[in-house]
């Protein structure tokens, strides 16, 4: 397969999508029905399953406190909940613009970490599995993936835009000068001390996903500032 010139690749959960605010609309939604004590037995087991998966199971949570509570009917509306949300109401602004200056510059992939059900949904109902022509891969660690992610889409450069510095220095640390990663300081893991102590900085760093559009080309190609706005591809 012959490589992309570039390949733009872009986390959802706080770089696209505001998936803090779902959490507050999830925690909301759990008292109002269910109240105090039920939410936080759901938030418990959700965070032990993030510990021992790497990611958030919401509906693998919810399987387990059913099986805590095999009569209590009311829970099935919960997934109701979960797989209807309104995901679309939640993306940052300027998340779909900077997916389609992308798009003009070269192939556009949303590369996700989360479960098989769940996170694809999101990815559909928030617009962006469109916004990107279905170009979504979803893995339980991605920076543990790359080299599928390279198999898929193998490119010459790589720029890959997310809201985790430590994904972001482990992506660099394995393809080196072929990506250039852009720190997006949004939600709740942009300022985590110990991983800002430990991990060098991003290429670039902005603070909202709409500023990468004041960038051009060069920049994210190389991390550094140039004035000039430009839609040359590397050749």
């Amino acid at each position: 397969m012959t490589p992309n010139p570039i390949v733009f690749l872009v986390d959802v959960d706080n770089t696209l999508l505001d998936n803090d605010r779902i959490q507050s609309d999830l925690r909301t939604h759990l008292e109002h029905e269910f109240g105090a004590a039920c939410r936080d037995r759901y938030w418990a087991i959700l965070e032990k399953l993030f510990t021992e998966l790497g990611y958030r199971d919401y509906l693998g949570a919810l399987q387990l406190y059913r099986v805590e509570h095999p009569r209590e009917i009311r829970l099935l509306s919960m997934s109701s909940f979960l797989v209807d949300y309104p995901f679309a109401d939640r993306l940052y602004p300027g998340s779909l613009d900077v997916l389609e200056r992308f798009r003009s510059w070269g192939r556009t992939v949303v590369l996700s970490d989360g479960d098989a059900v769940f996170q694809p949904r999101k990815a559909e109902r928030s617009g962006l599995s469109e916004a990107v022509e279905g170009h979504v891969l979803i893995y339980i660690h991605k920076e543990e993936a790359l080299d599928d992610v390279e198999r898929r889409y193998p490119a010459r450069h790589y720029v890959l835009v997310d809201d985790k510095l430590r994904v972001l220095t482990a992506v660099k640390k394995a393809w080196g000068e072929r990506v250039t990663t852009v720190f997006v300081r949004q939600g709740q893991y942009a300022d985590e001390p110990t991983i800002i102590a430990e991990c060098p900085p991003a290429d670039l760093a902005v603070d909202c996903i709409a500023d990468v559009l004041d960038y051009n080309l060069p920049v994210l190609l190389t991390g550094r500032q140039s004035s000039r706005m430009s839609t040359e591809v590397i050749r």
